[in-house]
């Protein structure tokens, strides 16, 4: 099922949304047009790679600002077009409506925060992975859980396959599509736990579920006084 609108419009521009959606775009088609190399390196470089990191623990090294950038940095790359387009569709369609609720500084520390602790749940549910984790997913599941809680009663008209090749729009409640989400999401996570890894097929779950946690448990800490 893939959501093509939601039916809240946002009350304020959604500046730090729009601007998130420009700064990763900007970046990958500045990365994209540089050669592989370059881009693998860079990749390596900014991407947060679990084993890295646990190597570090074991090793005892204070973790600093100097190791943990990528926490941060690996939210603003992306590895393909698609993985792109479909990252920054769904911020700026749940985006938009909790930047109004929280104003724009709290929603952005928010995103933040969103993300790294979904990098925090990936390195600890995949903490020998060599492999570079890159993409806005787990601060935009932050988002999503910050909707499902904020807007429950709204309607997720939705994109749903049908057997005779006909598209077919569904008004789903908010609080289904998400709460649906988050399921496969866990479910993928479990399963791809035990078969031995959460990035197979290239989508860290642990990422996508600990932002959506983060999302529903801290959004009422960044909400205006005001609505």
């Amino acid at each position: 099922m893939f959501p093509i609108r939601d039916n809240i419009p946002s009350r304020r521009p959604p500046v730090i949304t729009l601007s998130l959606i420009i700064i990763n775009s900007l970046i990958f088609f500045t990365l994209s047009s540089a050669s592989y190399s370059t881009f693998a390196g860079f990749v390596y470089k900014y991407g947060l790679i679990p084993a890295k990191i646990t190597k570090l623990i074991i090793s005892g090294v204070p973790l600093s600002g100097s190791n943990l950038y990528p926490f941060i940095t690996s939210m603003f790359l992306h590895g393909n077009t698609f993985h792109l387009i479909s990252n920054m569709w769904i911020l700026w369609l749940f985006g938009d409506n909790v930047e109004d609720r929280m104003g724009h500084i709290r929603f952005l520390i928010f995103y933040l925060l969103s993300g790294v602790i979904a990098g925090v749940f990936h390195l600890v549910f995949n903490p020998i992975s060599p492999v570079p984790v890159v993409g806005a997913s787990g601060a935009i599941a932050g988002i999503m859980g910050a909707y499902f809680v904020l807007f429950p009663s709204a309607r997720i008209i939705t994109l749903v396959p049908s057997f005779f090749l006909v598209p077919v729009f569904l008004p789903i409640p908010a609080v289904v599509y998400l709460f649906l989400w988050f399921l496969t999401q866990l479910y993928s996570g479990m399963v791809y736990s035990v078969i031995g890894g959460t990035t197979v097929g290239g989508i860290a779950w642990w990422a996508h579920i600990g932002g959506f946690i983060s999302g529903v448990l801290l959004n009422r800490f960044f909400l205006r006084d005001r609505y």
